[in-house]
């Protein structure tokens, strides 16, 4: 048997991965999947990875070129949601902020340095033409900190994904400002290269059937009723989340790479970059 840990964000988009551990898919072909949430997003599976506590991650796309960049010893192996991730931008509801501009020179609860609540201040700052450098930033390591630091004034403004925090904006918890929409596609799965040398072939099969219950996932009966039911969200909101996502099936084009890396050179996030070739890996 082979065992392989995975890690990603306790989030509707991740079903799939869930659906086909507890079918026993895995299991099938000798490989026992682990599954690890991460409440902490991105920078805590960057960390991760890095340490060997995962093998594969299912992470966004920025955050983990940012880290393969830096040092990570990890490649990218896939696309995994083909359409962008919509960030809310949030404020406490009883804050005085109204409008995006009333955010400049105010302080952003960010998951960790490197996470993509981080990475997104950047652009969203960039989009509305505020100076980078000005940006501050309260570490707050997830969504409950979050509501923690935007409750009692720690920080002002928090950036998470839309559909996962509207029960926060519909209890009164948080008043939503803006989106702000990622210009790429948002999540990847991503494998220390270590196992992709020594357990390939697993790697190929994981991939094979997760990409075959994405492409057939809209279509699973109710899925709509049991995404609501599991992520505690409104089934409304669950089907215009379904109409807007897409899961991807393929590498990640080297075009998309190059831009964002050079989103990313320009906001200072990354001092250098590199060639799409040493980003990915070819299954």
């Amino acid at each position: 048997m082979h065992t392989l840990k995975i890690g990603g964000v306790p989030e509707h988009f991740n079903l799939p991965w869930h659906l086909t551990i507890e079918e026993g898919s895995y299991l099938k072909h000798d490989i026992q999947l682990e599954w690890k949430d991460y409440l902490g997003g991105t920078g805590a599976m960057c960390e991760a990875l890095r340490e060997a506590e995962i093998d594969i991650a299912i992470i966004l796309t920025e955050g983990i070129i940012k880290d393969i960049i830096e040092g990570n010893p990890s490649k990218i192996v896939q696309t995994y949601i083909q359409t962008p991730l919509i960030w809310g931008i949030h404020a406490a509801a009883d804050s005085e902020f109204m409008n995006l501009s009333d955010l400049k020179n105010t302080k952003a609860a960010i998951s960790r340095y490197g996470s993509g609540s981080h990475l997104m201040a950047y652009i969203n700052a960039q989009n509305q033409k505020w100076n980078t450098s000005d940006l501050q930033f309260e570490v707050i390591k997830n969504l409950e900190g979050a509501v923690g630091a935007l409750t009692n004034g720690n920080a002002d403004y928090f950036m998470w994904e839309h559909f996962t925090t509207k029960p926060l904006v519909d209890n009164g918890t948080f008043k939503r400002i803006a989106d702000c929409t990622t210009p790429w596609p948002c999540f990847v799965i991503a494998v220390r290269k270590d196992i992709l040398n020594t357990k390939k072939d697993q790697i190929k099969i994981i991939l094979d059937i997760i990409n075959a219950t994405t492409l057939d996932f809209k279509n699973i009966p109710s899925i709509d009723k049991t995404l609501a039911h599991r992520y505690e969200q409104k089934l409304e909101d669950i089907q215009k989340w379904l109409e807007l996502t897409e899961w991807g099936q393929s590498l990640i084009k080297k075009e998309t790479l190059v831009t964002v890396q050079e989103q990313l050179l320009e906001l200072n996030i990354i001092n250098n970059n590199i060639s799409p070739e040493q980003l990915i890996f070819n299954i």
